[in-house]
């Protein structure tokens, strides 16, 4: 298949590239620096020029807590471009398949969200991604809205704004004390393990619409952030303060884990524990050489 991926060089839109090329998909990846995303014609000129059977929009402006500030700025490339993004692949037929956030809910649930649950983004950001599913679900009929939560791959590793896991080896190398909250709960995507899903879903073609494809084991991010020096092997001075101890500009969800329960009962496979994703990725970084920048 011929597939665009918007966002290549994000620590996502390496996942894809990989598990497409694996699959001897055809790939144009379209880096930040080669588009601008909302330029709604230079998009619908190159989706028309190359023709793909899917797009895939990784593109995301993921600044949480300085889109309070510059809410034009998050709206502009998690919304806008997504309508452009969205028209053009109507336009042409090709598949869209776009990300979204567990940023979207409130937070005062329970158990797990579900495409059911109404959204109530708290923040710029949170709307911003939320304008976007509506966008993509609005103007291109054939297409796949997928919410993730705080996806963490290889390629985090080197990416502009890096990974929760990479903040914490970061702090341990540098024996600096770090205070994590242990009242937000999420569900931690490993990338790879995204990606394939991700790809699993177009080639089965399930039926079109709204997914959760998040980790699939909720955890605080203290605890998170333990396993993560313990599968490194680590020591790590990690402390819990509540969400009260540690301020933030963006209000986010306090409780936000994803149900995977629709995407898998159309075949599509649990994502692995946290632990194994965690120790592959551990492993990765150990057999990989480090980038020069």
């Amino acid at each position: 298949m011929r597939v665009i991926v918007f966002g290549a060089h994000g620590q996502l839109g390496s996942d894809l590239i990989r598990e497409c090329r694996k699959r001897g998909h055809n790939i144009l990846a379209l880096r930040r620096e080669k588009l601008d995303i909302a330029d709604a014609a230079a998009v619908l000129e190159i989706i028309e020029r190359y023709q793909p059977h899917w797009a895939i929009n990784a593109a995301a402006y993921n600044k949480v807590d300085l889109a309070e500030t510059e809410p034009e700025a998050a709206m502009r490339i998690n919304a806008v471009a997504v309508q452009g993004i969205a028209a053009a692949c109507a336009e042409t037929g090709a598949a869209l398949l776009h990300y979204s956030t567990d940023h979207v809910f409130r937070g005062d649930k329970k158990t797990p969200y579900t495409e059911q649950d109404r959204p109530q983004p708290p923040s710029a950001y949170a709307i911003s991604k939320l304008a976007g599913e509506l966008f993509a679900r609005a103007y291109c009929e054939k297409q796949y809205v997928v919410r993730v939560a705080g996806v963490f791959g290889p390629a985090g590793r080197y990416t502009n704004h890096g990974n929760f896991p990479e903040l914490i080896l970061r702090k341990a190398d540098e024996r600096t004390a770090i205070r994590i909250v242990k009242d937000f709960v999420a569900t931690p995507t490993y990338g790879p393990a995204l990606a394939a899903r991700s790809i699993d879903l177009l080639e089965k073609k399930i039926p079109y619409g709204l997914y959760h494809l998040g980790g699939g084991e909720e955890i605080s991010w203290h605890d998170y952030a333990l396993k993560i020096a313990e599968a490194a092997g680590k020591e790590a001075d990690i402390s819990a303060v509540t969400h009260r101890e540690y301020p933030t500009a963006a209000k986010r969800p306090r409780y936000a884990a994803l149900s995977n329960a629709k995407i898998e009962a159309q075949g599509i496979l649990p994502m692995p524990a946290l632990a194994d994703c965690l120790a592959e990725y551990m492993d990765l970084r150990k057999r990989e050489r480090p980038r020069r920048h």
